[in-house]
């Protein structure tokens, strides 16, 4: 079974590669749950110290893979420098946005917002 929900013949090389890099951060993020979920359980020092590392390096995983979403996607560009490194609430500030956003609505052309997936900034 394909692991495309589309047929593949109908896929452009720029949106395998996008579903490449989302199966890649889903696969980080479980893998960070399961190393966590190891270091909360277990009553080894030396045991927890390990898999609290291994949890860090797929942090670190994860984070190259939003990058690359950040850098190729304008969506996730906007939707990321919306949401990280803020003090606000996050409910506020998806408020603020979707203010912004329904503002902007007139202008929109269209697109899915996937941008030029090439790997250009």
């Amino acid at each position: 079974m394909s692991e495309y929900h589309e047929p593949e013949d109908k896929l452009t090389e720029e949106a395998m590669e996008y579903h490449r890099i989302i199966k890649s951060v889903m696969e980080e993020l479980e893998a960070i749950d399961w190393y966590n979920q190891r270091a909360a359980a277990t009553n080894d020092p030396e045991i927890k110290a390990i898999v609290e590392h291994n949890r860090d390096e797929e942090i670190e995983h994860a984070c190259m893979g939003l990058e690359w979403l950040r850098r190729n996607n304008p969506v996730w560009d906007e939707m990321l420098n919306t949401f990280l490194f803020t003090t606000a609430k996050i409910t506020e500030v998806e408020e603020e946005g979707e203010a912004d956003e329904a503002g902007a609505s007139s202008s929109n052309n269209g697109s899915l917002g996937l941008g030029n997936m090439k790997g250009g900034e």
